[in-house]
C-alpha cells in the first residue's frame, strides 16, 4: 500500500538528495511504495519473508545467506506482499517481540546482514531509523558505524496498542530498555513527541519535533479525472479504509446532514488503501448507506496515485478524516487543504496543532458525528466562509508543512545531533 510512513520518509531524502546532500534511503521488511519518484534502494534489509521464516522454523536462522538471496529479493518479497494476507497486528505480538531482540532473538542472521552492508559503506553522519519497532538495530549499527543514530516516530503506538498481552507490555519494556542505544528521537509533531516521550521514557535531552511537509506543486497540477462532473457540492474522505481513520463516523455524520433540507444535492467521496482484513468494514458502510436510502450518494474511489490523489482533493468543498486515535501524522489532511480544501476534524492528536497553525478549517469534539455534521453544515452552507478557509489553509500549509520547510528542520536538528556526537567523540 500507500504508506503514509513512507511517503514522508521519500519525500524527505529526495529533497535532501535535490540539495546536493548524500543520503541512502535503505528499505526494511518490504520494498517502499510511493505516490512521487522513489529514492530509495533496491535491496531490502531485515526481509519479511526471512524475518517470518526465521521466526517460524528455526533451521531458517543458519540457512547460508547467499541462499537466503532467493527470497530477500525485492520482487519476491513484493509478489508475497501482494498476496490477500490479513496483516492484524493482534496477531503479530511473538513476531514484534521477536524483532524487538534483534541480534539476541530469532532475526539475529537478519541483523548481521545489514551490518555487513554498513560496513563496507563509509560511516553516515547519522543514521536514523523509521519507527521505534526497528530500534533493535541501534545497538549494533551504532558499533558499526562508530556515528549516532537516531528514531522516527510516525504512529507506532496504534500498532502496539492492537497487541495483545504479553507482547505489548513486552513490546514497551523492550523499546525503552534499548532508549539507551538512541542519540536522538524524531517525532512528527508537537503533540506526538510529548505523548511518545511519557509512553517509551524518553528523555526529554533526546526528543526533536521534525514537523511534517508535502510536495504543494505535484498536488496542484493538473491530473486525470477521476470523479464524474460535478452535480452538487462534495464531502470527502482521503485515507487507509480502517476504523481507527473513521470513515464510518464521517458516514453516520453525512447521514445527519443529509436530514438538513437547506444545503441541496450532495455525494460523500472516499479513496485510500482498502486492506484484505477491512472490506468487511467497507461493506458494513455501504450496507447502512443503502439502509438509509444514500447509496447513490457514496462514492468509494479506491486507491489513487499521486495525480488521481491531486484531482480528487480539488474536487472537493470540504474534507474530514475523523480519526477515532489521536493520529500523529494526518497527511491527507495537510494535502487537502493544500489544494485549497477547508477541513473540519476532531479536536485531536495532530490537527489541534495543524488546524492553530493553518486556519484551514474547524475543531470539533472527537466521535460525535453530530458536531461533525454542524461543523460541515457550516462550511457548506456558507460559500464565502468556505473560500476563505480554503485560501487561508492553503497558503498556511505553504507557509509551515511544505517538503522545503520540513527538510529546512532536518538539516537543522540532524546536524545538531550529528555535531554533538562528533564533539563528544573529540
Amino acid at each position: 500500500m500507500y504508506c503514509g510512513s513512507c511517503l514522508r520518509d521519500n519525500a524527505l531524502a529526495a529533497e535532501l538528495v535535490r540539495r546536493g546532500h548524500d543520503v541512502v534511503l535503505m528499505p526494511l521488511y518490504t520494498p517502499t511504495r510511493t505516490d512521487e519518484p522513489n529514492v530509495s534502494r533496491r535491496r531490502v534489509f531485515l526481509g519479511g519473508i526471512s524475518v517470518y521464516l526465521e521466526h517460524k522454523l528455526p533451521i531458517f536462522r543458519h540457512t547460508p545467506k547467499l541462499l537466503d538471496r532467493l527470497w530477500d529479493a525485492p520482487a519476491v518479497i513484493r509478489a508475497m506482499a501482494n498476496r490477500p494476507v490479513q496483516t492484524d497486528p493482534r496477531m503479530l505480538g511473538e513476531l514484534t517481540v521477536s524483532t524487538l531482540r534483534g541480534e539476541h532473538g530469532a532475526q539475529r542472521k537478519e541483523v548481521e546482514k545489514l551490518c555487513d552492508w554498513l560496513a563496507t559503506e563509509p560511516p553516515p553522519d547519522l543514521t536514523i531509523l523509521p519507527n521505534s519497532l526497528l530500534i533493535s538495530l541501534a545497538a549494533p549499527i551504532r558499533r558499526v558505524t562508530g556515528r549516532p543514530v537516531g528514531v522516527t516516530l510516525q504512529g507506532e503506538d496504534l500498532f502496539i496498542a492492537c497487541l495483545g498481552e504479553p507482547w505489548r507490555s513486552d513490546t514497551i519494556d523492550l523499546i525503552r530498555k534499548q532508549m539507551q542505544h538512541v542519540d536522538a528521537v524524531f517525532a512528527v509533531s508537537e503533540q506526538y513527541s510529548r505523548f511518545m516521550m511519557s509512553y517509551l521514557a524518553i528523555p526529554a535531552a533526546k526528543m526533536h519535533v521534525l514537523p511534517l511537509g508535502v510536495n504543494i506543486e505535484s498536488l496542484r497540477s493538473d491530473g486525470q479525472p477521476t470523479v464524474e462532473p460535478k452535480r452538487g457540492r462534495r464531502v470527502g474522505f482521503f485515507g487507509r479504509i480502517a476504523p481507527e481513520k473513521g470513515l464510518h463516523v464521517l458516514c453516520e455524520a453525512y447521514r445527519r446532514l443529509r436530514e438538513r433540507k437547506d444545503l441541496g444535492p450532495l455525494t460523500l467521496e472516499a479513496a485510500g488503501y482498502l486492506g484484505p482484513e477491512h472490506r468487511t468494514y467497507l461493506r458494513d458502510i455501504e450496507a447502512k448507506m443503502r439502509g438509509w436510502d444514500l447509496e447513490s450518494e457514496f462514492h468509494y474511489r479506491g486507491e489513487l496515485d499521486r495525480s488521481a490523489k491531486g484531482t480528487f482533493l480539488r474536487s472537493l468543498d470540504v474534507f474530514s478524516l475523523p480519526a477515532t486515535y489521536d493520529e500523529p501524522k494526518g497527511l491527507s489532511v495537510l494535502e487537502a487543504m493544500a489544494c485549497g480544501v477547508p477541513v473540519v476534524q476532531p479536536r485531536r492528536g495532530s490537527f489541534i496543532e495543524m488546524l492553530q497553525k493553518t486556519g484551514g478549517g474547524l475543531l470539533v469534539p472527537p466521535n460525535d458525528p453530530g458536531a461533525l455534521a454542524d461543523g460541515l453544515a457550516s462550511i457548506l452552507a456558507d460559500p464565502a466562509r468556505r473560500a476563505a478557509l480554503g485560501a487561508t489553509g492553503a497558503a498556511n500549509v505553504a507557509r509551515h508543512y511544505t517538503v522545503a520547510r520540513m527538510a529546512d528542520r532536518a538539516i537543522e536538528v540532524y546536524s545538531a545531533v550529528a555535531g554533538q556526537a562528533a564533539t563528544k567523540s573529540a
